[in-house]
């Protein structure tokens, strides 16, 4: 299985940024390890400031891919109100270098999102020279999450999922914090009847390093947001659609102030994540290990995503056996169904070809 809407590298990127902003309006910021141009553009001219970045990780495209939808809306003269509310700093990609090779981290193989209080990395600077030029009341934190996960206990796959991070030890609900959590439940409650079940929330310890964190305790209110899996949607298209819901109903709270309706109460009923998911599990198993013969088992397996010719390829990795995994599968199939009848040599963490 393969999907070329997963890969979004820089010279595509910004080929299409190019063509939905005016000439000038979009500024290079800083520049990668590599020292590839780091963008950014600002909309509107309202008076509330809203700071979002995208794909500090390279391989989480679809929050990026949602911007551009955004910017087309914008360009096309739509949500023009939230236009004169607010001024929005976009920083489509963060980590052009990991977004051209796919793959969570920069160049010095460094996770931006744990960079933040050492400021080691380019990519790290430049974000936190925005931040403090800007000076935002708010922050969007966009990611893209694995399919590993479930919005709370055996729950539906978690589409979205979100997190109004602590700043401090003690989690304590800070001002920052609180609008965090008020315009969370906005969009929990404007999209939970499309994706019942399916909106998650992060636990919230707490660690300066993390972007969110380090922004919540200067007083941003700040938003992680995280594009996940729908049902066997693995080129994230349905997800695209939903993330976008997500920023603009955000985005329209903020320029309203209709989020200050809500509780930190209703924001801690949203399902925390679990990790509950793998994408296939095979049933009916003979498995070979070592010197080991085990029939009837189950076998769990986990896409891992591989840059392959501008595509992403999703190569089937084996994680765990036996009869009773306590884990769901994504896709639910018989070895009946494969076509095979020798049994399967196996070995955690390895590609296995059987499809």
């Amino acid at each position: 299985m393969t999907s070329i809407n997963r890969y979004l590298p820089p010279i595509i990127l910004n080929s299409q940024l190019h063509a939905l902003v005016k000439s000038g309006t979009l500024l290079t910021i800083g520049k990668s390890v590599n020292l590839l141009p780091i963008y950014g553009l600002k909309v509107g001219n309202g008076p509330l400031k809203v700071l979002i970045w995208s794909q500090m990780h390279g391989n989480e495209s679809t929050t990026t891919r949602a911007i551009l939808h955004i910017l087309e809306d914008f360009k096309a003269g739509k949500a023009l109100e939230i236009l004169d509310q607010l001024s929005i700093f976009i920083i489509p990609q963060l980590n052009p270098d990991g977004s051209k090779v796919y793959t969570r981290y920069n160049a010095n193989h460094v996770d931006l999102n744990r960079d933040a209080v050492d400021q080691s990395q380019p990519e790290s600077v430049a974000l936190k020279a925005v931040f403090d030029e800007f000076k935002p009341d708010f922050c969007f934190n966009l990611h893209g999450q694995r399919t590993i996960f479930a919005a709370g206990k055996k729950g539906s796959p978690s589409t979205l999922s979100f997190l109004s991070p602590a700043a401090d030890s003690q989690r304590l609900i800070t001002p920052a914090r609180l609008k965090a959590m008020q315009i969370i439940v906005a969009i929990n409650n404007n999209l939970e009847t499309s994706l019942t079940n399916q909106i998650g929330r992060y636990e919230d310890t707490f660690n300066i390093n993390c972007v969110g964190d380090l922004f919540t305790s200067l007083g941003a209110a700040t938003i992680l947001f995280e594009a996940g899996h729908y049902q066997m949607d693995y080129d994230r298209d349905i997800t695209l659609r939903y993330t976008c819901k997500s920023i603009m109903t955000a985005l329209n709270v903020i320029a309203k102030e209709d989020y200050l309706l809500f509780t930190a109460d209703e924001y801690h009923k949203i399902p925390e994540n679990r990790k509950e998911y793998v994408d296939i599990i095979i049933r009916g198993v003979t498995i070979t290990d070592g010197d080991q013969t085990l029939i009837n088992q189950s076998l769990a397996l986990q896409y891992e995503e591989v840059l392959n010719n501008n595509s992403i390829l999703f190569q089937p990795k084996c994680v765990t056996y036996g009869q009773n995994l306590g884990l769901i599968g994504h896709q639910t199939l018989s070895i009946s169904d494969l076509n095979i009848h020798d049994s399967i040599r196996f070995k955690v963490g390895k590609i296995i070809k059987i499809f």
